[in-house]
């Protein structure tokens, strides 16, 4: 399993350099794309990730102008900026894609077999 994952892994930070995102921005990114104005605390929870490291992954991605924060309150919200926004309608279907496309080798009931186990393996690991 770890051979499959890391050779996925790999496979998908070549395809993702071509956007000049890592794993984490890309990560980032597509959490803001579907969760606009998240706080800052719940994308730290949603990727398992401390403060600090998220802190220094938007700080990158503020850098390249394409995340901004927002202080609503004692909170800060995370937004996409257009040029975030434009990468991610690029990026983030074409990813999902490439990986549907990784998964086709499985018939459906395999998949979802495939998905109880790793639920399972998940449940049992935490």
């Amino acid at each position: 399993m770890a051979r499959i994952v890391a050779r996925n892994h790999r496979a998908a930070a070549e395809r993702l350099r071509a956007h000049d995102l890592s794993h984490a921005q890309f990560d980032v990114l597509a959490q803001l794309g579907s969760a606009r104005g998240i706080t800052q605390q719940d994308l730290a929870e949603r990727l398992l990730v401390t403060q600090g490291n998220l802190s220094q992954l938007l700080s990158g991605l503020e850098r390249k102008g394409l995340v901004e924060r927002r202080r609503e309150g004692r909170c800060k919200h995370l937004f996409l900026t257009e040029a975030g926004r434009a990468l991610y309608a690029e990026v983030v279907p074409a990813h999902e894609a490439w990986q549907e496309a990784r998964m086709a080798t499985l018939t459906e009931p395999e998949r979802r077999e495939l998905m109880r186990l790793l639920g399972k393996l998940d449940r049992a690991t935490r």
